[in-house]
């Protein structure tokens, strides 16, 4: 006699219930997400917009920006992982990749595309996206790749969050650090991105100071302490008029030092989201269009890009048709799973990449195909 519970069983709707719920959350979770790094990148560019908005008194017009000439990369550039730095470039392997089978007339018009780097203690990147603007359609693409993705790569620390780091050891810096992160997203989409910005993103709550505070309502009491990281996190319940150190201890906020109280990974995204969407509000206030030598002094300090004043001035003026539309999307990289302990290594979905690059970030005529990647499930 068979121990399968009968078709149509209570059991059968519960596992229906179960999934349908999986796959709810799972969706709100993706929604949230998305919001998330639509406002992260919008907080840029509202910088520019405001640098724009100033700017535009005294110049007539802004030039498109010049497609910088791609980086090239081989075998032979590699780094022995033998380096007490611990430095090592793509093993490409005798792999027969065309990275260079696109030419600059086989370029879209009026497309653009940027890496963006965010940094977690100007070391780790927390953060590394890939956008796109298409001047022709006024669109703009964003695409997330998860931070523990696995690179194939010799060096140590195999994930795209070290590979900042390992680029920028030796002294090499944010130069390095630029440098080894184009080697790699190359592996994964096929080409490297036009321009490159790299954010502190601590230092990016200065911004917050400069606006001069902001409006934060705290769903409950975050109390947190560790010692070993210097940090004491004590935001009481209520709205909260925050200065850059608390909003960061917000945004960073994941369990009570107890553990009585803690928030998921996407209510903690959440509440970045809270942050972002304030400091946009606050920097879009006319008033703040007399702070622009407070804003260009947090630009320098912690963002480094390869745009010049004039591209971002562009760009920001740009942002003004595309700003309350849809025109802005936001993806997350296509995993084909985990490796599981002991280091959850989130591996990469080559078919559904190379689908997602074609649809949206793709700078090129021709399609970029499987052949143009370098990624590994060999871990």
């Amino acid at each position: 006699m068979s121990d399968m519970p009968p078709a149509g069983s209570e059991h059968e709707r519960d596992i229906s219930q179960n999934n349908k719920l999986r796959r709810l959350t799972k969706n709100r979770a993706r929604r949230t997400l998305r919001t998330f790094l639509k406002v992260f990148l919008l907080t840029i560019f509202c910088l520019f917009a405001a640098l724009a908005g100033a700017a535009l008194n005294f110049s007539r017009t802004f030039k498109p920006p010049e497609i910088p000439a791609s980086p090239t990369f081989s075998a032979e550039e590699s780094v022995s992982p033998s380096q007490e730095d611990g430095a090592a470039d793509l093993p490409i392997d005798g792999a027969q990749i065309e990275f260079e089978r696109f030419a600059s007339n086989d370029r879209k018009e009026s497309f653009f595309t940027f890496l963006i780097i965010g940094l977690n203690e100007g070391t780790n990147a927390n953060t590394v996206m890939v956008a796109s603007y298409d001047g022709v359609n006024e669109k703009a693409n964003l695409v997330s790749i998860p931070r523990d993705s696995l690179m194939n790569v010799t060096r140590t620390g195999r994930k795209i969050s070290s590979s900042y780091m390992v680029g920028a050891a030796g002294g090499r810096g944010v130069a390095g650090g630029v440098a080894q992160m184009q080697r790699e997203i190359k592996t994964v989409i096929g080409f490297v991105p036009d321009f490159y910005i790299v954010i502190d993103y601590d230092a990016f709550f200065a911004i917050i100071d400069a606006v001069g505070g902001i409006e934060v309502d705290v769903p409950f009491h975050m109390r947190y302490s560790d010692r070993r990281q210097n940090l004491e996190i004590d935001i009481p319940p209520g709205l909260q008029h925050m200065d850059g150190k608390t909003a960061l201890h917000f945004a960073r906020f994941r369990k009570s030092s107890s553990g009585h109280r803690a928030i998921t990974d996407y209510q903690r995204i959440g509440n970045q989201q809270i942050v972002v969407n304030a400091v946009i509000n606050s920097l879009l206030r006319p008033a703040n269009i007399l702070k622009i030598p407070e804003f260009i002094r947090i630009l320098n300090e912690s963002v480094y890009t390869d745009l010049t004043l004039g591209n971002m001035l562009w760009f920001a003026n740009q942002l003004n048709h595309i700003r309350g539309t849809e025109a802005l999307s936001a993806y997350t990289m296509p995993t084909a799973g985990t490796s599981g302990e002991p280091m959850w290594y989130e591996l990469l979905n080559a078919p559904a990449i190379v689908e997602l690059v074609n649809r949206t970030i793709n700078p090129y005529k021709k399609n970029i195909e499987l052949k143009n990647l370098n990624i590994t499930h060999d871990y």
